[in-house]
């Protein structure tokens, strides 16, 4: 039987809340802190559980969070309320270990969305979520990108985190350059000096990645030029473009895996 925690300043719950809150701490753990029934049970199917936490309620309403693995223990309210950092928690609480992947994991013929200092949680989670929507191999990335393993993001990704692998990497130019290397087409998200994507031509025989940069700035010039192409999608005269997420949904379809295979 689960042990329960009642105090809201057991070590426990500490730890956990740090991970919540540290990027830093995250990455010195090698872990991540999780929040919600669905969402947990999602990235247990592609990470590690370590520890959870559940209320008495939320694991009456889901039963099956008891088959995962790791440690786990039943939560007073007061400490779920805590551990949510706002009134009414779901009352299911996971640390996950952050999946092991690098930039020489990245195989040829594969399919890659390579994001540039994106700095938007909730940008991040959605573009993870287009790639492993349509058939991407990984996503890729820079130092400046908000964390994929943070709280927005991941409840943004839906999970798709645990399903899809994420690689984190300080520089945005040398993962394109590795990525020419092993054959991979690169194309370049930008506004000027840039094709319309219809027009975008191959060869993709050897995989594509689509790289888009920060929400405000967009790519550095640097990287569009080390970029086999730049591609812009159409819109109408009425906005003057769309946003990371947006453009990063429309160009994971267009270069959908089975599509460019």
């Amino acid at each position: 039987m689960a042990e329960m925690i009642s105090s809201r300043e057991n070590a426990k719950i500490k730890y956990a809340c740090k991970l919540q809150q540290s990027p830093a701490f995250r990455e010195k753990e090698k872990l991540f802190f999780a929040e919600g029934p669905k969402l947990c049970l999602e990235l247990a199917k592609g990470c590690k559980n370590t520890v959870l936490y559940y209320t008495q309620r939320a694991v009456e309403q889901y039963p099956q969070l008891t088959e995962l693995d790791g440690v786990q223990y039943i939560v007073s309210e007061p400490v779920a309320e805590k551990l949510a950092g706002v009134p009414s928690p779901q009352g299911v609480f996971g640390l996950f270990e952050l999946p092991e992947v690098s930039i020489s994991d990245l195989k040829p013929k594969g399919h890659y969305l390579c994001l540039e200092a994106v700095q938007d949680p909730g940008n991040v989670g959605t573009l993870i979520r287009s790639g492993a929507a349509f058939g991407f191999d990984g996503v890729i990335c820079s130092k400046k990108c908000a964390s994929p393993f943070g709280e927005k993001a991941l409840r943004a990704s839906m999970g798709a985190a645990g399903r899809i692998p994420v690689v984190q990497v300080e520089n945005m130019l040398q993962a394109v350059e590795h990525l020419r290397q092993i054959g991979v087409f690169t194309v370049a998200a930008a506004l000027y000096n840039s094709r319309p994507l219809e027009e975008a031509k191959g060869p993709f025989s050897n995989g594509v990645a689509v790289v888009i940069g920060n929400e405000g700035q967009g790519l550095t010039q640097d990287t569009i030029e080390a970029c086999d192409i730049a591609v812009r999608i159409p819109i109408s005269q009425q906005v003057e473009s769309l946003n990371a997420a947006a453009a990063g949904a429309v160009l994971t379809w267009h270069f959908r895996k089975g599509e460019y295979t």
